[in-house]
């Protein structure tokens, strides 16, 4: 009796923090380059249950052996699904959107971005992500990119992160005639800026040429959140991570590649939206409300009998 009652509030539990997370999903609807959260739950290792001194099976055996037990439920993790979210146009200069479909050769990627090679291991679909420092100067990454400029000309995200550029430096856009922030520039596909007056490319004081850093993200799913929309990655995993520049602070070959086969394309004016499906969500959160309901009222079964036990069979 007392096992059904932790199992049954093990299963509360786990979909608390369904709800939970599902909750948060919706919170982040209008979030730019949001990326849905799934919650996973697992069940307990089972456990082997025998009837000790009982009729054995011959050999004079002791016991039987009755069959397994599974003895509760947990939320494992929550992965984030990183598939593409759809485009809205700001016409903000310094509004950008990542839109990417890095495919592989010979894979096939489903609706969540993951694909078997031909050994039947599974193989997720490279993203890429804005290169972003935080206040301690660490490097992370983002795919909102909802920037703006300050009044000293840096650019940097709506939480304060200073967007990185192609040398690997925080990106100042400065006048050079006025010394006065840049009001508006024009981007090419590949995250490179252009004057929006000549059109000529943008450089620092060093004449290095300005634009966004891109960094390719080989397994997504190792990626840690950390809120504000920005990501970073474990130590160890510093090699999934690509910064698309050279050493001479020019975008690479690659990444070219990648534009002129629509694989990868930097959409100024735009931002990523959230990839939430709402009525999904709303079928989670009442799915999730329904069976804590249900594990709710075994706690209460469990209670009442267990009530029963101590004060009136007790008794007798």
């Amino acid at each position: 009796m007392i096992r059904g009652l932790y199992t049954a509030a093990a299963g509360m539990i786990a979909e608390q923090r369904k709800h939970d997370t599902v909750t948060n999903n919706i919170a982040n609807i209008n979030t730019p380059g949001y990326k849905q959260v799934n919650a996973i739950s697992r069940s307990f290792p089972e456990m082997l249950i025998a009837l000790t001194n009982g009729q054995g099976q011959g050999n004079g055996s002791l016991s039987r052996t009755i069959g397994r037990l599974n003895t509760g439920v947990l939320a494992e993790e929550d992965p984030s699904l990183y598939v593409q979210g759809d485009l809205k146009e700001t016409k903000n200069h310094f509004d950008f959107a990542i839109a990417s479909d890095i495919q592989e050769n010979g894979l096939n990627f489903n609706g969540t971005g993951m694909a078997f090679d031909a050994d039947g291991n599974r193989v997720f679909q490279k993203q890429l992500f804005f290169t972003v420092q935080s206040p301690e100067g660490e490097t992370r990454y983002s795919r909102s990119g909802n920037f703006e400029v300050t009044a000293d000309g840096d650019l940097v995200t709506a939480e304060g992160y200073r967007v990185l550029g192609l040398d690997g430096q925080p990106i100042r856009l400065v006048d050079p005639a006025t010394g006065r922030a840049v009001s508006e520039v024009t981007a090419t596909a590949d995250g490179r800026f252009l004057s929006s007056i000549t059109g000529e490319p943008l450089v620092d004081a060093q004449g290095r040429q300005l634009g966004l850093l891109l960094s390719r993200v080989d397994d997504p799913n190792r990626l840690v959140r950390e809120g504000n929309s920005v990501y970073r990655v474990n130590a160890g995993d510093e090699g999934t991570v690509t910064a698309l520049t050279d050493v001479n602070g020019v975008q690479n070959a690659e990444l070219s590649n990648w534009v002129d086969t629509h694989q990868a394309v930097v959409r100024q004016g735009y931002l990523e939206q959230s990839n939430v499906d709402p009525a999904q969500s709303m079928i989670e959160l009442n799915t999730a409300l329904r069976a804590y309901e249900a594990n709710q009222k075994m706690v209460q079964y469990y209670d009442r009998s267990l009530d029963k036990a101590v004060n009136e069979v007790g008794k007798v």
